[in-house]
């Protein structure tokens, strides 16, 4: 036999991201605004635990499901914060990042040829990693004129009432759409008639500007079908710690446990210890960090209103959509990047549903994004 990849991993492009990072590391005097994380440190109470945790040679495997302390302040939060109420010993575990949360609902929840309904456009992981499960996908476009929403009927129309589950991300990556509480009911109530479980992406949900975030989790008729996924990434800036978790019904985590405890065994020690301490302390940071996301939010969204690019509204996450001035959006970031020297991510990166947009980071300094915005006015010019 020869070492050749396998099908199912043939069939996956590299991601349309990645190229114009590589693209731009080869560049001097690039301002990036593709890159889906913060510019904010992580705060520095939860870096002096985990510098202190290595101090005390705290460096041993934890339980698998993480350690119990964590597990109880992410059920402390998520209940204060979004009205969510899971055992922390039976129906949660804490993963390398949210991204390994869903991977592991893919294999542990669906058997291969069950189809998954995607929302388009959609984190770039989604459909590979269920083409990695061995599971088929469903696109669900979501459309521009409903801002990027899920609703009844693109869910109807694309014929998610034959799919066995639906993963969906909002705050949205890559457009920066929310949905309210009234807007997820209409969601809840076809994946009850139609018995869709639920992957509930809510990396973002403590990053909303116009409205509370509401998770359909807390619905009624919903815990039972619904897998909710989190973590410290986004909220507070600690990418690099990769620690995410997952929250669902009890036979669910189970099978994602026992996937996750001979695959990862546990999720890093020392970044355990630095979230506890960030869910403990670190609260008020992550408000004055949503605090200045929102400020530039609408410095960026007022800078592409005087330049002429439609952009709807965008209240979650820290992105903009902007439709693209060009009919090749992907030609029209090369171009940018190689003249302007600004890097931006063509939408079709995150899928179809994706086409004549462009995702834009405001996750990126004022001054930095002024020069940007200048840069890509004159280049529209």
């Amino acid at each position: 036999m020869t070492l050749e990849p396998a099908d199912r991993v043939d069939a996956v492009p590299p991601s349309g991201i990645r190229r114009f990072f590589e693209l731009a590391e080869e560049m001097d005097d690039i301002i990036s605004l593709g890159v889906g994380e913060p510019d904010f440190s992580a705060p520095w109470a939860a870096r002096e635990a985990a510098i202190t945790s290595l101090e005390r040679g705290q460096t041993s495997y934890t339980a698998n499901k993480g350690k119990r302390k964590l597990r109880e302040r992410i059920a402390r939060f998520e209940s204060a914060q979004h009205g969510l109420d899971y055992d922390p010993d039976e129906e949660m575990v804490v993963t390398a990042g949210a991204s390994e949360g869903l991977d592991l609902a893919f294999r542990a929840l669906l058997n291969p040829g069950d189809t998954l309904a995607v929302a388009q456009p959609c984190y770039v992981s989604y459909v590979p990693g269920a083409t990695f499960a061995g599971v088929d996908v469903l696109d669900v476009q979501t459309r521009v004129e409903d801002e990027f929403k899920l609703t009844r009927e693109v869910l109807e129309q694309s014929g998610a009432a034959e799919a066995d589950a639906l993963v969906y991300c909002y705050p949205n990556n890559p457009t920066g759409a929310t949905m309210t509480g009234d807007e997820l009911r209409e969601v809840a109530a076809f994946c009850r008639e139609h018995d869709l479980a639920v992957f509930a992406d809510e990396i973002y949900a403590d990053l909303t500007y116009e409205h509370d975030h509401t998770s359909i989790a807390s619905l009624p008729g919903m815990r039972e079908r619904t897998v909710v996924f989190n973590g410290f990434s986004k909220a507070f800036a600690m990418t690099g710690f990769r620690l995410g978790y997952a929250m669902g019904p009890e036979e669910a985590i189970t099978a994602m446990n026992r996937i996750h405890q001979y695959t990862m065994l546990s999720a890093p020690t020392t970044a355990q210890h630095a979230a506890i301490e960030a869910l403990d302390s670190c609260l008020d940071e992550v408000d004055e960090m949503t605090v200045q996301y929102d400020r530039r939010r609408n410095y960026v969204l007022s800078r592409f209103d005087e330049m002429g690019l439609d952009c709807f509204p965008a209240a979650g996450a820290f992105y903009a959509f902007p439709e693209c001035p060009w009919d090749d959006a992907g030609e029209f970031a090369e171009s940018l990047l190689q003249e302007e020297k600004v890097a931006v991510v063509p939408g079709s990166a995150f899928g179809e549903g994706g086409d004549g947009h462009l995702r834009i980071s405001y996750a990126t300094g004022l001054d930095d994004l002024k020069t940007a915005m200048n840069r890509l006015e004159s280049f529209i010019a």
